[in-house]
């Protein structure tokens, strides 16, 4: 159990160091996103295995006087790397090009099937969700209060209070089926020349 707790911890403090060098531009956007992203898998493992003698992250972190704000953040509150959150990797190109509209429908067909399929464990659920959400904020046509960015955001956020092992409610599947159909449409809507 305490090699469990050394775990948490250092991923907590690691985590913490990460976000302090991506602020300090000490990282590249890309090196950053690729190590957030396996802190925040190994963080949901790990939580999902705990999560009977640690029910709060929060109250472990003050438990040990961390102070770690940004980890926590990152890995309970956000649950996907700044990046992704921000839109800083999504810089390059033609945002409306071809190629970024078809991952976002790729993205949306995917997650829609996922749940068909009855893939409805968070670790299933959560990291197409994180893509469908980066794939989104590529695409600079779409303004920041975009219908399927805000649900992705709050879907992503609540999954990452979850263990990776717990799955969603017949209820939960159904409504984040819906929400992503809604989004979809809305998307489709909000492109140029939908439809003609």
């Amino acid at each position: 159990m305490f090699d469990n707790f050394a775990e948490l911890y250092a991923i907590i403090k690691a985590t913490e160091r990460l976000e302090k060098a991506y602020v300090r531009d000490i990282i590249s956007p890309q090196e950053y996103e690729l190590e957030c992203q396996k802190l925040i898998a190994h963080f949901k493992t790990l939580a999902s295995t705990l999560k009977d003698t640690v029910p709060s992250i929060e109250r472990f972190a003050d438990t040990y006087k961390m102070e770690c704000p940004a980890a926590l953040n990152r890995l309970v509150v956000s649950g996907v790397p700044a990046t992704v959150e921000h839109r800083a990797t999504a810089a390059a190109s033609a945002s409306t090009s071809a190629a970024a509209v078809a991952e976002c429908v790729q993205n949306f067909i995917t997650s829609m099937d996922s749940l068909k399929l009855n893939m409805v464990a968070v670790d299933q659920v959560h990291p197409l969700l994180s893509d469908l959400y980066a794939s989104l904020n590529k695409l600079t046509i779409l303004p920041p209060d975009f219908e399927g960015k805000t649900k992705m955001k709050e879907w992503i956020a609540r999954l990452s209070k979850m263990g990776a092992a717990d799955e969603l409610t017949e209820q939960q599947a159904r409504q984040l089926h819906f929400d992503l159909e809604s989004s979809y449409n809305s998307f489709m809507a909000a492109l140029p020349n939908a439809g003609t």
